[in-house]
């Protein structure tokens, strides 16, 4: 199973994206867990869960390069887009980190 986390200033805005994102996941069989988190518990979770996909909301991207340069030898890292952020779109967001993931893997 891979794991896409979504992280925010307090993890709760982006909790329902991230359910919106695995129910898609889910209505197209993939074996994914999407989940949002705080920020501030950043480290431990990339430590104990080790997620494929590190998705910034876009009140954290002040924090990109920080978690880039930390975590983007091993994961993928980025923000997720604001207009789709804003307005919700779990089935676009989910697309563009799959799209990211799979560029990133050269698939």
């Amino acid at each position: 199973m891979k794991r896409f986390y979504l992280f925010c200033s307090a993890g709760m805005s982006t909790s329902l994206l991230a359910s919106k994102m695995q129910k898609v996941a889910d209505a197209h069989k993939l074996d994914l867990e999407v989940k949002a988190f705080s920020e501030a518990n950043m480290g431990d979770i990339v430590n104990e869960f080790n997620p494929e996909v590190i998705l910034l909301g876009p009140q954290v991207k002040h924090l990109y390069e920080k978690v880039a340069e930390r975590y983007s030898k091993d994961h993928v890292v980025t923000v997720i887009d604001s207009v789709d952020y804003g307005n919700v779109d779990g089935e676009r967001v989910l697309k563009k980190a799959l799209k990211i993931y799979k560029e990133s893997r050269g698939n």
